[in-house]
């Protein structure tokens, strides 16, 4: 792991957001570091989405400072540095188009684009597409329509899609939601050979499930009610007294060869 010394990927420093006059994230300081894999979780509505909105520069915060990959947010223009970032998340999946093939879906990301005929693309940028897709286990689905796909075999192709715009930073929001158990645990397991990868970006994960992180991830934050509960290294920062105090209920929580798993107290009486 790089040291305390080497910059920060992303930092927020005193991060909040309001919406409707109410709060949605408070006082939010966080740093990743270049080789660190961090999960964050939460329930729902403990401001994660927001996070991660504001971390690929998407959203403003209402108050503290964000940089990303050494800029500052408000004091750059956000289209080239937003090139750099790669998100995988349900809203973006929702603006792919049903009739793109795989492969389109996943070059058009070498120039930030939804469709195919807004750029040219070289061979160069089509090897990129295919390494990518074979980097996720999803090169047989090619030639096949977005629009066929399982909802697994289309959270692989997204993953693809990120990682062939070679990002800097790699943020996936809940990427196994809607997926059965076997889908859920093929990209778990991707995920985790990502993690291992040393030439993988800095990732962030979100999920308010700890059975989905990932073998190999290292960092942990903790929201509950847009606040930090807790965070840190992950051995550190992921434990029962504080799934307890951010899901609001004691819980049990195991972890086995790299994986967690948590489940609520029996009650007593």
């Amino acid at each position: 792991m790089t040291g305390d010394g080497a910059a920060p990927v992303l930092e927020l420093v005193g991060v909040g957001h309001r919406r409707d006059e109410r709060s949605i994230l408070h006082d939010v300081s966080w740093r990743v570091g270049p080789d660190e894999r961090w999960v964050v979780l939460g329930p729902n509505g403990s401001g994660k989405t927001t996070l991660v909105r504001i971390a690929s520069l998407w959203l403003h915060p209402s108050t503290g400072t964000v940089r990303v990959l050494g800029e500052e947010l408000g004091r750059t223009d956000v289209r080239p540095l937003r090139a750099r970032v790669g998100l995988v998340s349900a809203a973006l999946a929702d603006r792919l188009r049903v009739d793109l093939s795989v492969a389109d879906v996943v070059v058009t990301s070498r120039r930030g684009a939804l469709e195919p005929w807004w750029h040219a693309y070289d061979d160069h940028d089509r090897a990129r597409a295919a390494d990518a897709l074979e980097r996720v286990g999803a090169a047989h689905l090619a030639h096949r329509l977005f629009g066929t796909l399982s909802s697994g075999e289309r959270q692989r192709v997204q993953l693809a899609r990120t990682l062939a715009a070679d990002p800097e930073l790699l943020l996936l929001d809940e990427p196994s939601a809607g997926l059965d158990l076997g889908g859920r645990e093929d990209l778990v397991a991707r995920l985790g050979g990502l993690a291992a990868d040393p030439d993988t970006a800095p990732i962030v994960l979100v999920t308010h499930h700890v059975e989905e992180v990932p073998p190999g991830f290292t960092h942990a934050l903790v929201l509950r009610a847009g606040e930090v509960v807790a965070q840190g290294p992950i051995d550190e920062a992921l434990t029962a007294p504080v799934l307890g105090a951010a899901f609001g209920l004691p819980v049990h929580l195991e972890a086995d060869h790299g994986r967690w798993r948590a489940w609520a107290e029996p009650s007593a009486g």
